[in-house]
């Protein structure tokens, strides 16, 4: 097991401004800043039809700012209380997506409130993860975990799947189920039982190509494994991401003048595929630094887990750096073609009022545990899992 860490010398006694997180805000806030900028430069041939999202951006990166200020202020083992109500709270929303969810490109993933449109899958991934935080927070075993053991947890997951698989999200389902698994490497799960999972996983994949995957979602995989085919068709939005990548070389063609992005090539340049209009302008050297930071906001997020002072905000830690690593890396795969194209936000970069926010506040978590794992407050967890309170 790795005990808590001591970070800076702080004593417990630190106030807030003290023991405030300097490193999550500033590589948040390069985030940010650089998806702003990023996202005036892919709009910035279609003003017309995009003139103010860069904008709407700013506006979505303010009220989430807010919002996780909000959620870092109180202290986040009051949350443990409200996990199973927060995670029915979500469950209703995914519900509600069928009642008033609005049709988009065939698919229902989102409901109108006024000229907002809410994704309730976006929110989902945080409830789940305080619902998992407060379920293993509860569970005093410390001995290895059998699959009988896990059927809790993973019924915890696996309702939200259900329901975003049907409407359908392949893509959000994916990095709910991913986020699950992150926070399993914690528990100490028996070999044996390793065992089994991986057996009824070879099992199941038949089945959820046969009866779960819809037409274009196969096709997107087809194209992945042929993507020197139909490049005027299914292949377009790989073939010419990876044009973009290709075409900036070390130092990129400059803030503005990537031209696949403004011969308008690039299709969702401003959602699905900012990386690779962020790839021609500024570089090999540009996506070192953005590639950098995503490393660093989830190494850091470990290390919030390693000195969190209970399980319930190692676990909350783990499960956020998850949401945000596989976020990253489904969509920085499929831009550069190791990956099949899944609808799958890149972290504070890809346009999206619930991706933002949802972000956002599970930033004000991390920030909310790091602030507080020095705190004079009784220890609330127990041992158990491969990260615990000193």
């Amino acid at each position: 097991m790795i005990r808590g860490l001591e970070l800076g010398g702080r004593s417990r006694g630190d106030g807030p401004r003290e023991s405030f997180d300097w490193v999550l805000f500033l590589v948040s806030a390069s985030l940010a800043v650089f998806g702003v900028v990023n996202l005036y430069s892919a709009t910035s041939v279609v003003r017309a039809a995009l003139s103010d999202l860069y904008i709407q951006q700013v506006y979505w990166l303010v009220l989430g700012g807010i919002l996780a200020t909000f959620v870092a202020a109180i202290d986040y083992r009051h949350y443990e209380r409200l996990g199973y109500l927060v995670y029915g709270f979500g469950l209703v929303l995914l519900l509600l997506v069928f009642i008033l969810g609005k049709d988009i490109r065939g698919s229902s993933r989102w409901i109108s409130i006024g000229s907002f449109s809410l994704q309730p899958s976006e929110f989902m991934k945080l409830f789940m993860i305080v619902a998992l935080a407060k379920f293993l927070h509860d569970d005093p075993r410390s001995e290895g975990r059998t699959l009988k053991d896990l059927i809790a947890p993973a019924a915890i997951a696996a309702v939200p799947m259900a329901l975003i698989l049907k409407q359908p999200d392949l893509g959000t389902a994916l990095i709910h189920g991913l986020i699950f698994a992150s926070i399993c490497a914690m528990m100490r799960i028996r070999w044996k039982s390793l065992a089994w999972l991986g057996g009824i996983t070879a099992v199941a994949l038949p089945v959820i190509w046969n009866f779960v995957l819809k037409d274009y979602q196969k096709q997107r995989i087809y194209s992945f494994l042929n993507p020197d085919t139909n490049i005027q068709g299914a292949n377009w939005h790989e073939h010419h991401a990876r044009v973009a990548i290709g075409a900036g070389r070390a130092l990129g063609e400059g803030f503005m003048k990537g031209t696949q992005n403004q011969f308008l090539f690039l299709p969702e340049q401003y959602s699905d595929f900012p990386f690779a209009v962020f790839a021609q302008d500024w570089g090999f050297v540009g996506c070192l630094i953005l590639v950098s930071l995503y490393i660093s906001l989830t190494l850091w997020s470990l290390r919030v887990a390693a000195t969190a002072r209970d399980r319930f905000g190692a676990v909350l830690a783990v499960g956020v750096g998850g949401m945000i690593f596989w976020h990253a890396f489904f969509n920085l795969g499929m831009v550069t073609g190791i990956l099949p194209v899944v609808g799958v936000t890149l972290p504070l970069f890809s346009y999206g009022g619930s991706s933002v926010m949802t972000i956002m506040m599970g930033i004000g978590l991390l920030m909310n545990v790091s602030m507080r794992r020095h705190s004079s407050a009784p220890t609330l967890g127990r041992a158990g899992l491969s990260i615990r309170s000193r």
